[in-house]
């Protein structure tokens, strides 16, 4: 019997439209469709005039269900995977699925489709040359903000996922840990028919989620501008001074600061320099207590 396969099928964030004809032929085949919420996926099938058989696959069933859905697969059905919307796995379940399947060696095939990552750099504004994504920050205030200290001096452009009715308080943490100035888009309700994009500084948008309520609703994808070089630096220089200074006594001036310069995410020139200037502050501290004990003392 011939081995099936695993289709990983993006489908809309809010337009209908935006389905493409190919991930509708791949669930329109699917002998199963895995989805995040078997009532969501079941309503958009039914409106694109597709009748599958579901099984649910979300966080709290995904492990349980991997050994039914592989040895389904070794026995030649065509699984598709989906999300509530979106690409799967893009902060969606299914990762050990893929994983499972690919060890397995089944083929896994991307159908790819929308997702709102992807759409909201594409209207932000923002550089998207180089970005990274964070998905969803920590629900504990705590957490976040240290979450967010860490990502100070970050110089890509941040994408995150946030509820809406936390991200008036990701805000104001966002705006303690980069500060007020740094730009920053809110991309709403992306494709669905209350779509709105807000642009502004931290502190601009802090005080608009205090007055406009609709900024609180719907699917909220969060964009903002990666930390200028000043801020970055700024951000690295202790990492690379703590670094040198546990890695000179222990290694030669050239490996010290390439290892440090990996930490801290800094040029290897610039981790040499500090190297150079720390070990003259080394040498030039031990040198009065060295002096010292070599120079005879005086006579009583």
């Amino acid at each position: 019997m011939a081995q099936g396969r695993l289709d990983v099928v993006g489908t809309p964030i809010g337009n209908l439209g935006d389905l493409s004809p190919r991930a509708r032929e791949a669930l329109a085949q699917a002998d199963l469709v895995a989805a995040e919420d078997t009532r969501h996926t079941g309503q958009m099938l039914s409106a694109i005039g597709v009748s599958a058989r579901l099984v649910s696959l979300h966080d709290y069933n995904e492990a349980e269900r991997i050994e039914s859905l592989i040895a389904q697969l070794l026995c030649g059905s065509v699984i598709a995977l989906v999300s509530d919307a979106g690409t799967p796995l893009v902060s969606d379940p299914g990762f050990a699925l893929v994983r499972a399947a690919a060890a397995a060696g089944i083929t896994v095939r991307a159908i790819p489709g929308a997702s709102a990552m992807t759409a909201a750099l594409s209207v932000a504004g923002l550089p998207t040359d180089r970005f990274v994504f964070e998905g969803f920050l920590p629900v504990r205030a705590g957490e976040r903000r240290e979450v967010l200290a860490r990502l100070a001096g970050e110089a890509r452009t941040l994408v995150f996922f946030e509820a809406p009715h936390r991200i008036a308080g990701t805000l104001a943490d966002l705006a303690a840990a980069f500060g007020a100035g740094r730009s920053v888009v809110i991309a709403r309700e992306l494709t669905k028919l209350h779509e709105s994009v807000y642009r502004g500084s931290l502190g601009e948008l802090c005080a608009l989620a205090q007055s406009d309520a609709n900024l609180a609703r719907g699917e909220i994808t969060l964009l903002v501008e990666g930390a200028g070089d000043a801020a970055a630096a700024a951000s690295s220089a202790p990492l690379l001074r703590r670094a040198l200074q546990l890695l000179l006594p222990q290694l030669p001036v050239s490996r010290a600061a390439a290892i440090a310069a990996q930490l801290a995410g800094v040029r290897r020139s610039e981790a040499y320099e500090l190297a150079l200037q720390l070990q003259r502050s080394r040498r030039a501290a031990a040198a009065p207590s060295a002096a010292s004990s070599t120079e005879p003392g005086e006579s009583d």
